[in-house]
């Protein structure tokens, strides 16, 4: 097998309990990378045509990449695809933590799991083996009672875990895959699909690995950190996203308030600078990184404890579980985040769902009748953990929100769905596309959703600064105005979500700042090919485009390319309320740009003529 890889991808049919192992060959890895890329191939060719995704005709992909595992900053990552309970079509999501490198450590690359079992049961992978336990007294545990639980069985605690909690169990259609009680596979609904195969967890531990082809390239990247931490000492400060600009992001309209309505907040209450000054007791990390950006924060009272093991909010809980509900106490905030990561519930699906109930509940579409008693209202963190618990165990109207924003709403009624903020089912993340325009295209035509991490952050674009200069060696030399929709901005878009989308092939961190030669490096030292920028955004561009016929196959077109309604409101309140109005006429040019840089028709069809260039015809007919 070629450097970079175990050759080996473990597949586990959980119905007949068959354990097998599949052996990809060069020119599949080549074309395909590893992590998205080998998840997207594998549902177009084997997930059946328009089955439920709960039915056991579903399969789950926990897919690492060549460069996974190896002693370099952002390279303890995986992804895992599957058919998605929210949206019903093509589901991915990305991870950190210690898994994936203990996974490749354990002898593989990725794992396929078919069926479902006849009771609850886990995956214990280690060194080359695989083998199916029973998990029947782990049922309805905490994701920190199944890790203590399994270490202890095993009788090693450095066993690392993808697991589920209640949520998951309960199938809640945004309920996530935890590991290290700290880390999320959040987006799509695939702690869903694990609860409803009846597996608990995958739990691995190895001592080997792969060889690389170049492994003091690695140490090449260590010393380009330590000579450049200036570019992400903020991250060691105050964690991921923007916890220490929530200030800034009030005035242009970008920070998420009360259901994305609002317009002014008492941000700093509950900012980066704050957590760290209060509740914060330290960070954490990822397997061989030095930006340490995971928060740890610790709540001691008489009414209210949250366990610093489940480490503490970043940006997109802060938001999600802060402004987004108007809640202005970090101490519920930080309970809320210990509960999605305790039940395993997507944090920014689970805030925005809580939000769209509040702002039900204030309209009177739903009443105290509905929600037990509890009087949701913004800002409230007392009954937002209340209804957080509720869901996880699909208790009362906990029931009903676990279905996401989308299902929700329809089941509701009474126009419910004008307070639903998701794109395909997927709840929107903590960046407001009226003051991002080509964030907002992105979040349109993701396949899977609202999401952004795979996408284009304008205002990162509009000055000639550390993110504009990464991508010149692809011929982007000037910025960009942030509330503008041209061809050349959806040209740079193309490459932005490309980056994000290469990152999950190569199945490594987004935030370690490396540029685009970097990436390239890496891909060279793990495998010892000769590629190229060309070569590997040519992937990205097949996976992109199997992703986008693996949802026309299941029912989507371009009619689901779009945003909520209140995205060409303006704010209510605030400095933003005068901001420039963001037009649904943007936002559908944006997209027929992007369809014709991508080779898709009109319609958002790849044409005949980009399956071909893409050597994936076969995808036009899977069967």
């Amino acid at each position: 097998m070629v450097s970079g890889y175990n050759g080996k991808l473990l597949r586990v049919n959980l119905t007949d309990r068959k354990i097998s192992v599949d052996n990809p060959d060069e020119d599949f890895c080549r074309k395909y990378i590893g992590g998205a890329g080998f998840s997207t191939y594998f549902m177009m060719k084997e997930i059946k045509p328009g089955i439920d995704p709960f039915s056991p005709e579903n399969k789950m992909f926990f897919m690492a990449g060549p460069c996974t595992g190896y002693p370099f900053s952002g390279s303890g990552r995986h992804s895992i695809g599957c058919k998605s309970p929210e949206t019903f079509g093509y589901a991915k999501s990305e991870s950190g933590g210690f898994w994936g490198a203990e996974l490749r450590h354990a002898g593989f690359d990725g794992i396929i799991v078919e069926g479902r079992a006849d009771k609850p049961v886990y995956l214990w992978v280690h060194d080359g083996e695989a083998e199916i336990k029973d998990a029947s007294h782990l049922w309805g545990k905490t994701t920190k009672e199944t890790q203590e639980t399994i270490r202890n069985e095993i009788g090693d605690q450095r066993i690392r875990m993808v697991m589920i909690g209640p949520g998951g169990e309960n199938m809640v259609r945004f309920a996530c895959v935890i590991n290290d009680l700290k880390e999320a596979a959040g987006r799509g609904g695939t702690g869903a699909i694990m609860g409803s195969k009846n597996l608990k967890a995958i739990a691995t531990r190895g001592k080997g690995g792969p060889q690389a082809a170049k492994p003091e390239y690695f140490g090449e990247l260590r010393n380009f950190l330590q000579d450049n931490q200036p570019l992400w000492q903020s991250f060691k400060d105050y964690g991921t996203g923007a916890p220490a600009m929530m200030a800034s992001m009030i005035p242009v309209g970008n920070m998420p308030i009360r259901n994305f309505r609002d317009g002014d907040f008492p941000v700093a209450k509950i900012d980066g600078g704050t957590l760290k000054s209060t509740i914060g007791i330290g960070m954490d990390g990822c397997y061989a990184c030095v930006l340490r950006c995971k928060k740890v924060v610790k709540v001691d009272e008489p009414n209210l404890q949250v366990d610093p093991e489940y480490g503490g909010p970043e940006y997109e809980t802060l938001a999600s579980m802060g402004s987004t509900c108007g809640v202005e106490d970090l101490r519920y905030i930080s309970k809320a985040n210990e509960l999605c990561g305790a039940y395993s519930l997507d944090t920014i699906a689970c805030g925005v769902t809580v939000a769209f109930a509040m702002e039900l509940y204030e309209n009177g579409i739903i009443t105290r009748g509905d929600t037990g008693g509890i009087d949701l209202r913004f800002g409230d963190g007392e009954a937002m953990v209340q209804v957080i618990d509720m869901i996880a165990r699909r208790k009362g109207i906990g029931n009903i929100l676990a279905e996401g924003t989308k299902l929700a709403a329809e089941k509701i009624g009474l126009n419910a769905e004008q307070f639903a903020m998701n794109v395909k089912g997927v709840e929107v993340p903590m960046h407001d596309p009226r003051a991002k325009f080509a964030l907002g295209v992105g979040y349109a035509i993701n396949p899977h959703g609202a999401d952004h991490c795979m996408n284009m952050h304008d205002t990162a674009f509009s000055a000639v600064n550390p993110a504009l200069l990464r991508f010149r060696p692809l011929g982007f030399w000037e910025p960009v105005p942030t509330y503008e929709i041209t061809p050349k901005k959806m040209e740079l878009f193309r490459y932005t979500q490309g980056l994000s989308c290469l990152c999950d092939h190569l199945v490594v961190c987004q935030f370690p700042p490396y540029n685009l030669n970097q990436y390239e490096g890496m891909l060279r030292a793990a495998t010892g090919w000769d590629t190229s920028l060309v070569e590997m955004f040519k992937v990205t561009q097949r996976t992109l485009t199997l992703a986008r016929m693996y949802n026309l196959r299941e029912g989507h077109s371009a009619a689901d390319d779009k945003l909520p309604k209140r995205f060409f409101q303006q704010h209510v309140g605030g400095p933003s309320a005068n901001t420039p109005p963001y037009k649904e006429e943007e936002v559908k040019k944006g997209i027929r740009y992007y369809y014709r840089i991508m080779g898709w028709d009109e319609d958002g069809v790849p044409t005949p003529e980009t399956l071909d260039i893409l050597d994936i015809s076969w995808a036009a007919n899977p069967a």
